[in-house]
């Protein structure tokens, strides 16, 4: 009887069957060396472009009736959320801080936040603008560094906005200080760090650099504050707006309270001002957060009193990175410090 197929098969030399066995070996070795160069590529790859969750959020505040919605996740613990407030038409100082003392990529941030503790973002609300909207969204793709908040974004708003970046912030980030920042002032982030690092007795902590100012609810009434100092009117000690830090538990208590229970004023500054008067906290003042120029102590360079921030911010952010006393001099103690 002739043999069947699957006999014949089974039949094979014993050369033919080495010489099978030989070829399948060398394809293994070949793909498993093929593939472990993609594999080297690709961790080489995910390394340089970030293969990691996306730094910018959008976060919905105060949905529910009370305001007190849960965290949409985790809190990441960080010693200090920077909130740096800006707006759609400040693409240009976003890019001059992006040049100088913002990182602008994701080790870069990363770096930053592993060496002071610190966690940068830009705050930003929204606007019915299409065009608007959509430069934005680019800029967010290509950056990844922002905290968008569901408010609209509009400067006779700024109250409004900064007790929603409190709020966002708060949900996200389990921080011992929330920072408010203006994207027209030159920071040195390692001094802040060691600023907000410092040993305090109260929990309830309003860190600025302070002053006295008249209050007024009308902005058409603004002309009148120097005459208000001439007249020696006394007001309530409050941060100077650029940038000023609340500690967690300050931040708590204006989470867990009601939007309509806070008045708001004009001007965002005197608004956080009043609340923390109400609150009772400790008042920090500190002038390193409002330096006119760059030293081996200064935290924060703007224009004061000249302008609220960096007169020219697109210009004068660049000027002063490539002072050596700006973004190179050591981290030397302040008189503030040895107090």
């Amino acid at each position: 009887m002739p043999s069947s197929p699957k006999a014949f098969y089974a039949r094979q030399s014993s050369n033919t069957r080495r010489s099978t066995l030989i070829i399948i070996v060398c394809v293994l070795l070949g793909l498993s060396a093929v593939f472990g160069i993609y594999g080297i590529m690709q961790s080489g790859r995910s390394n340089e472009c970030g293969d990691v969750k996306p730094l910018s959020v959008s976060v919905a505040w105060d949905k529910s009736s009370s305001g007190n919605s849960s965290p949409p996740q985790k809190r990441h613990k960080v010693m200090g959320f920077v909130g740096v407030q800006t707006g759609f038409g400040s693409a240009g100082r976003r890019r001059a801080l992006r040049q100088t003392w913002f990182p602008s990529n994701h080790q870069g941030l990363r770096r930053l936040e592993e060496s002071t503790g610190l966690v940068f973002r830009f705050i930003i609300g929204r606007t019915n603008d299409r065009g608007r909207m959509s430069a934005l969204k680019e800029e967010v793709t290509k950056y990844d560094d922002f905290l968008l908040i569901d408010i609209e974004e509009e400067y006779s708003k700024l109250p409004y906005k900064t007790l929603a970046f409190f709020k966002a912030a708060y949900a996200l980030y389990d921080s011992d200080f929330y920072v408010k920042a203006d994207d027209d002032i030159y920071l040195r982030p390692d001094r802040l760090s060691l600023l907000l690092a410092k040993e305090r007795s109260h929990s309830q902590t309003y860190l600025g650099c302070m002053k006295k100012g008249p209050v007024f609810t009308d902005p058409k009434l603004k002309w009148y504050e120097p005459l208000g100092h001439l007249l020696g009117r006394e007001y309530f000690l409050h941060a100077y707006g650029p940038i000023y830090a609340l500690s967690a538990d300050v931040v708590a208590s204006l989470v867990a309270l009601r939007n309509d229970s806070f008045r708001m004023f004009s001007n965002e500054d005197v608004t956080i001002g009043s609340w923390m008067l109400a609150m009772n906290v400790n008042h920090e003042d500190s002038k390193l957060l409002c330096q006119v120029e760059c030293t081996a102590s200064s935290i924060a360079v703007w224009d004061i009193p000249k302008c609220s921030g960096l007169c020219n911010p697109e210009k004068k952010m660049l000027e002063l990175h490539r002072l050596e006393t700006c973004s190179k001099s050591a981290t030397l103690p302040s008189d503030e410090d040895e107090e």
